[in-house]
């Protein structure tokens, strides 16, 4: 979404991913130059830029560790090393509140909030190995700043809407503790408004960290409901106690670590924090700071991501 926002903005934009270029950057006048950031030489796609918006990332709950690592952490070291080589005069990185992630309710966290003592996985892992390195960069003729967006919802979204459609189809969707654990959907409106914010302030707010997220908490059991009745289609909702989906995921990740090629488990420990447990936000630094504030409550963007979902 970001790319045609900045084109439409009249800014010269290149754009890399690993695949073929996106069917809805054709025709459009956009740079696509096709990279992969972990072992591609990068000088042709930042040369000449200006500001670099770094949104790739394997972002999945299972995986191989040094899949996350060359992902998340090598290509995102060798951008910032390629960026600071041709002169890029800022660095965006989008993070992840994943970080945060553990099986305990965290309500109003800040950017300053503790992080828990063990990984939820290595995702989280190296997103904030990635961030480190991103905040250590600041300075020296380029300015960093680093968004930690959550819960994004998009119609182009692979993670939470997928699951819930997949539920619908068939009839029953299990949920810790009835699904009362309480989280912040943000629209990838409202996330393209905090890149555009982070872009207008990255000289004066170089080396900073600021959560994003839509800043109204609903129950994920409220979430579900509402994708359900969009799609009218009666799930019924089936509660199983937290301590025992965490106990079940645990054991569901050793016995599929221990399996030839190791498959996604069927429910790891970290989709079972994120169902489990409430993680909220307080916005304060991005509100003064940043000076952003989310426009697209939970409904509105869940109405919008649906609507433009194909096999919705």
């Amino acid at each position: 979404m970001l790319v045609p926002i900045l084109h439409r903005l009249r800014m010269e934009v290149r754009a890399t991913g690993r695949r073929q270029e996106p069917a809805e950057l054709s025709g459009t006048g956009v740079e696509f130059v096709r990279t992969d950031l972990a072992q591609d030489p990068l000088q042709q796609i930042v040369e000449g830029v200006d500001t670099v918006f770094h949104l790739a990332a394997l972002s999945a709950p299972w995986g191989a560790p040094d899949s996350f690592e060359r992902a998340n952490v090598a290509a995102t070291t060798r951008l910032l090393e390629a960026a600071h080589e041709q002169g890029c005069r800022q660095f965006v990185h989008v993070s992840t509140p994943s970080i945060y992630a553990e099986a305990r309710d965290r309500v109003g966290l800040t950017e300053e909030s503790p992080l828990p003592s063990r990984w939820a996985n290595d995702y989280a892992r190296t997103k904030f190995e990635a961030e480190r390195r991103v905040v250590a960069s600041a300075g020296h003729g380029m300015a960093t700043i680093v968004l930690r967006p959550r819960a994004i919802v998009s119609p182009f979204d692979t993670a939470l809407l997928p699951r819930l459609l997949r539920a619908a189809r068939r009839g029953t969707l299990f949920l810790p503790d009835g699904g009362r654990a309480l989280v912040e959907l943000t629209d990838a409106r409202d996330v393209v408004s905090a890149l555009l914010a982070a872009h207008a302030r990255a000289e004066e707010l170089s080396g900073q960290v600021f959560n994003i997220s839509g800043g109204s908490p609903r129950p994920i059991a409220e979430i579900a409901e509402l994708v359900f009745s969009h799609l009218g289609r009666p799930v019924r909702i089936r509660s199983i106690p937290r301590r025992a989906a965490l106990a079940l995921s645990t054991f569901a990740e050793l016995a599929a670590a221990a399996w030839p090629g190791r498959p996604e488990p069927p429910l790891t420990r970290y989709t079972t924090m994120v169902a489990g447990w409430s993680q909220t936000f307080d916005l304060d630094a991005a509100r003064t700071r940043l000076r952003w504030v989310p426009s697209h409550p939970p409904e509105e963007a869940l109405a919008w991501a649906l609507a433009g979902l194909s096999h919705a």
